[in-house]
């Protein structure tokens, strides 16, 4: 059994050995089995970004079989509590303004 991978642009902006991929080879990729697949994603997230295999949707009408997908996300500021979160963006003397004012 043969499946073809597309890559998503979440994993592309996640995970840089991704994005490298696509430049050179292209944003789909066949493989002999979903293992297969499975292995090249944790292979991928090996040092970087996590990227995974994801089922395509059955009504979608796209020639793939799997997605390789990730969280586009910064993982660091999406832990971070309201405070550290502006601290981490660069504003350090920023304060907290409710609509009628500084808190």
């Amino acid at each position: 059994m043969s499946v073809v991978v597309a890559v998503k642009p979440s994993a592309r902006k996640r995970n840089a050995k991704v994005g490298r991929l696509v430049f050179e080879d292209g944003s789909r990729h066949p493989f002999e089995s979903r293992a297969a697949a499975e292995r090249w994603a944790d292979d991928l997230s090996t040092g970087d970004g996590h990227v995974w295999v994801a089922s395509a949707h059955p009504r979608d009408d796209d020639e793939a079989d799997l997605y390789l997908v990730s969280r586009a996300t910064n993982a660091k500021l999406e832990a971070a509590y309201d405070k550290r979160r502006r601290r981490l963006r660069g504003n350090p003397e920023s304060e907290q303004e409710s609509l009628g004012g500084r808190l």
